[in-house]
């Protein structure tokens, strides 16, 4: 074996060598570096990077079909975070806002279910607002409808809207919040790289409706599709389906100064009370038909007949 070289000799044999040759770079954790190329922090100062997270929760004594629904939408949100169940009371503001910032999110979906039947959704931007409360109506689960539309868990979606989102600043305010909201960020760490549904928002009645379909592109493993070619690919529906009718905008989150309030909402209190009264109505007007037909018959009384008598004996 031969013998290693003493300390001196090597700092001799370094000396000695061409000063042309480059010096081996140095090495990072991120790869090589060489000392003339700038940092990579100081060139991704100015980048915006999409770091949203939506939290989502419920309010106690959910119903099971609601429950379903808000499940449906965690699974097609990748970049949410589902948390327990929150009282729903006055103080459910503060609560949900220190919720959501221990969470280190910056947006929350809140259904709130009143008297087991009626469902509504809080969408608000935290800690400063605004924030919506919708009443949802027409309420179809993915376990319900069983539709054929399948995509993949964790894909982003393309998201959709109809004209009337641009016609009225509310309608506008509330397309920005969907759109913050629903949208999934740009290499997310849940999330799959590539869009295969699209989420379709549409104003009918004043009404938001909500579709899922699926973008399917009917080809065999030989052919391929180009990109361009959109006239083979077709939408199938996945589901979930739901109507989300805008009661009011608020200022901040869960609460603040109303900046619109819907005109044309009744709430379903009022038209449960309604049908009640229908109803009453009904047997309101049967009584008052009866007293008719006995004040009638006293102020007409039927002629005696002579041969009423006749067959007696």
């Amino acid at each position: 074996m031969g013998k290693k070289r003493k300390h001196s000799e090597q700092i001799a044999a370094d000396a000695n060598k061409d000063e042309s040759v480059p010096e081996r770079p140095k090495r990072t954790l991120l790869g090589w570096k060489d000392e003339g190329e700038p940092e990579k922090e100081s060139d991704s100062v100015g980048i915006f990077r999409n770091k949203e997270k939506v939290l989502v929760t419920s309010s106690r004594r959910i119903s099971y079909r609601y429950r379903h629904l808000m499940l449906n939408l965690v699974s097609l949100l990748p970049h949410c975070k589902k948390d327990n169940k929150v009282e729903s009371k006055s103080s459910k503001g503060a609560t949900l806002n220190e919720l959501v910032e221990l969470k280190s999110c910056s947006s929350c979906l809140f259904f709130e279910c009143r008297k087991g039947k009626d469902l509504y959704l809080w969408m608000s931007k935290c800690p400063n607002g605004p924030s919506v409360r919708f009443l949802v109506n027409a309420v179809h689960t993915m376990e319900e409808l069983k539709l054929t539309g399948n995509h993949l868990k964790g894909s982003r979606p393309i998201l959709t809207f109809s004209s009337n989102f641009d016609k009225d600043p509310h309608w506008k305010l509330l397309k920005e919040m969907i759109l913050q909201i629903f949208g999934t960020p740009k290499d997310q760490r849940k999330s799959k790289p590539y869009h295969d549904h699209v989420f379709a928002f549409s104003i009918v009645d004043d009404h938001i409706w909500f579709r899922n379909y699926q973008i399917s592109c009917p080809h065999s493993g030989a052919q391929k599709l180009d990109r361009g070619d959109l006239e083979k690919m077709t939408l199938v529906e996945v589901g979930p389906r739901f109507c989300l009718n805008p009661i009011k905008i608020f200022g901040g989150s869960f609460g603040g100064p109303t900046l619109y309030e819907n005109p044309f909402y009744v709430s379903p209190n009022q038209v449960r009370s309604l049908e009640k009264k229908q109803k009453a109505g009904k047997y309101a007007k049967k009584v008052k038909a009866k007293t008719r037909r006995k004040m009638h018959q006293l102020s007409n009384p039927m002629e005696l007949d002579e041969f009423s008598d006749m067959w007696k004996d």
